[in-house]
C-alpha cells in the first residue's frame, strides 16, 4: 500500500522519512491519480486542521476516497472539543501524576512524535495521549494546582518541531510508517486485518495456534492479518479491518478499540453494538423475551422486588452479574440464605441482577454462528464435579470439562434453529450461543460475543476451512464497499 506525507509545501518540508512520497496538499487534493488510487495511506502533515482549512480536506477526502488518514476527521474534532479533552485527562489521570510527579515546576510541555517523546521516562503518557488523538504531532500543555491535569492539547507542524529534535522524529515517523512484510508473500496484500490480542490472557478466545491459522487463512485470501496489542491504538486506522481475540468488555480498551475502529470506517468484528448487547445479561433477558426465543424462566431483579424470588424460580436459583463472562460473575444459590448473600454482593457492583432458574444439564451446546448463519457446533461438557463448563482455581487456573465437535448438520436442528434465531436477533458478526437441551426442548442460555476459538477444539471438524470462514467475511465486506464506492 503507497504511502504519502501530504504537506503545505514540499520544498519546506524539514524532514527527512524513507518509506513514503511527500506530496503538496492541494496536489493531493486535485490531481486525479491520487482520486484513482484505490487504497493508500495519507499522513496529514499539513500545517493546520482547522474547519474547511487544506489540512482539514486532505484527511476528509483521504476517508471518501478509502485511504487511512492520519489524523482522521473523527481525530480533528476530537482535538478541537474542550469537553473529549477533559474526559481523556480523567482517564489519564494515574497516568499523569505517575509521569509528572517529580516536577517542581507549575507548568511543563510535552511534545509527541507518533506516540513518543525524546525523553523515555515520558514514553507510557505519550503512548497513552497518541492511543486518544493519533495525530502525527503533538504538543500538551499540563498544569499543577493540587495534582497535574491536562489544560490543552494541540496539534503542531513540522516547523514547530525544534531542529534538535527532527533526527528523533524522523526515526519515530519511519518506525511508524514500517510494518514487517511476510517473507512468504512479496506482493502486497489487498487489505490488512489487524487482530487484537493479549497474550497474557488467561481466559483468552484463541490461543497462539489458532491466532496462527486465522494469519494463514487471511494469507490465503490475499489480505495479510497482524496480531496487535492494546498499546498499538493509536495505529489502528492503518488497517482495514479489526478482529478482536481477547476479552470483551464495555468499560475496556476491547470496546474503545471497536468503537475507534467502527469510526474509522473499518470493518469489525466484534462490533460495538454487539459487544454492548452481549456482555450485558440484562439486554439479552429482555430481548429474548420480546422475540420468543426459548430460555430459562428469567427475571430481572433490583433491591425492590427480590421478595419471593426463590418461590417463583424454585431453588437452586442461578445468579448472573449483568457482565459476566467465562462462567465468572454467575452462582448458584441453593436456599434462601445463600440467595441473600449473593444477591447483597451482587448488587455492591450493580443496580439489576439477572436471576435464572436451574436447568441441570451434563453438557451445553455451542453453536457457531457467523453473519447469519451457523459455522460449527460443540458440545461443552461440566468440569468435573462442577456444574458449569469451567471451574475456576484460582486467578491463573482452570478446569475444564471435555469437548465434541460435531458437524452442523449433526447437531439437533432445534439447537441450532434457536441459536441462529438468538445470535440475529444481536447483530451480524460473529457469536457462540450456549443452548440446553431440556425434555426435547432447546433453550438458549445466552449470547456471546467473541467465542472460544482454539485449535483443536472448535476447529475440529472444519480445520482450516473454519478460519478462512471468518476472514472471508472481512474480504466480502471490504469488497463489497469497494464495489459500492465504484457504482
Amino acid at each position: 500500500m503507497p504511502a504519502y506525507i501530504v504537506v503545505d509545501n514540499p520544498r519546506n518540508w524539514p524532514l527527512e522519512i524513507p518509506g513514503a512520497e511527500v506530496v503538496a496538499a492541494r496536489e493531493y487534493l486535485t490531481d486525479r491519480r491520487f482520486s484513482d488510487i484505490r487504497r493508500a495511506r495519507v499522513y496529514n502533515m499539513c500545517r493546520s486542521y482547522a474547519y474547511q482549512t487544506v489540512g482539514y480536506y486532505v484527511s476528509l477526502l483521504a476517508a471518501a476516497r478509502g485511504h487511512k488518514p492520519l489524523p482522521s476527521v473523527t481525530t480533528i474534532q476530537d482535538l478541537r472539543q474542550s469537553a473529549v479533552l477533559r474526559i481523556v485527562s480523567e482517564d489519564l489521570e494515574h497516568e499523569v501524576q505517575k509521569a509528572l510527579g517529580h516536577l517542581k515546576s507549575e507548568r511543563f510541555e510535552l511534545s509527541v512524535y507518533f506516540g513518543r517523546n525524546l525523553a523515555h521516562r515520558y514514553d507510557r503518557l505519550s503512548a497513552a495521549l497518541f492511543d486518544h488523538f493519533p495525530a502525527p504531532f503533538l504538543r500538551a500543555e499540563f498544569v499543577y494546582s493540587d495534582q497535574w491535569r491536562l489544560h490543552a492539547l494541540r496539534s503542531i507542524a513540522a516547523s514547530d518541531i525544534p531542529e534538535s529534535h527532527r533526527p528523533f522524529v524522523s526515526e519515530q515517523a519511519e518506525r511508524y510508517l514500517a510494518r514487517p512484510r511476510s517473507p512468504e508473500r512479496t506482493a502486497a496484500p489487498r487489505y490488512e486485518i489487524a487482530i487484537l490480542v493479549n497474550p497474557e490472557e488467561v481466559d483468552a478466545p484463541s490461543d497462539d495456534k489458532a491466532i496462527r491459522r486465522f494469519v494463514k487463512a487471511a494469507r490465503d485470501l490475499g489480505m495479510a492479518a497482524w496480531p496487535i496489542g492494546r498499546e498499538e491504538y493509536g495505529s489502528l486506522a492503518t488497517y482495514d479491518g479489526l478482529f478482536i481475540r481477547e476479552t470483551t468488555q464495555v468499560n475496556h480498551h476491547t470496546y474503545r478499540f471497536a468503537s475507534r475502529a467502527a469510526a474509522e470506517g473499518m470493518e469489525v468484528i466484534d462490533d460495538p453494538e454487539s459487544i454492548i448487547r452481549c456482555t450485558n445479561k440484562v439486554y439479552q433477558a429482555e430481548v429474548f423475551e420480546r422475540h420468543g426465543v426459548a430460555a430459562p424462566r428469567t427475571e430481572v431483579v433490583h433491591r425492590d422486588n427480590v421478595e419471593g424470588l426463590g418461590e417463583r424460580l424454585g431453588f437452586p436459583v442461578v445468579l448472573k452479574r449483568p457482565d459476566s463472562s467465562f462462567s465468572a460473575g454467575v452462582v448458584k444459590a441453593a436456599d434462601e440464605e445463600e440467595l441473600k448473600q449473593h444477591l447483597e454482593d451482587f448488587f455492591h457492583k450493580s443496580e439489576l441482577v439477572v436471576a435464572q432458574e436451574f436447568v441441570p444439564s451434563s453438557f451445553d451446546w455451542r453453536i457457531g454462528v457467523l453473519a447469519g448463519r451457523a459455522l460449527y457446533a460443540c458440545k461443552y461438557h461440566m468440569a468435573k464435579g462442577h456444574w458449569q463448563i469451567q471451574q475456576a482455581i484460582d486467578e491463573k487456573r482452570r478446569r475444564y470439562g471435555s469437548h465434541e465437535t460435531l458437524p452442523v448438520e449433526r447437531a439437533p436442528r432445534g439447537a441450532v434453529e434457536v441459536a441462529v434465531k438468538a445470535a440475529n436477533i444481536i447483530g451480524n458478526g460473529l457469536y457462540g450461543v450456549d443452548v440446553k437441551e431440556v425434555d426435547g426442548r432447546f433453550l438458549v442460555m445466552e449470547v456471546n460475543d467473541n467465542p472460544s476459538i482454539e485449535a483443536g477444539v472448535e476447529d475440529k471438524v472444519l480445520g482450516d476451512e473454519l478460519y478462512r470462514a471468518i476472514m472471508r467475511v472481512f474480504y466480502e465486506r471490504l469488497e463489497g464497499r469497494g464495489r459500492e464506492e465504484r457504482s
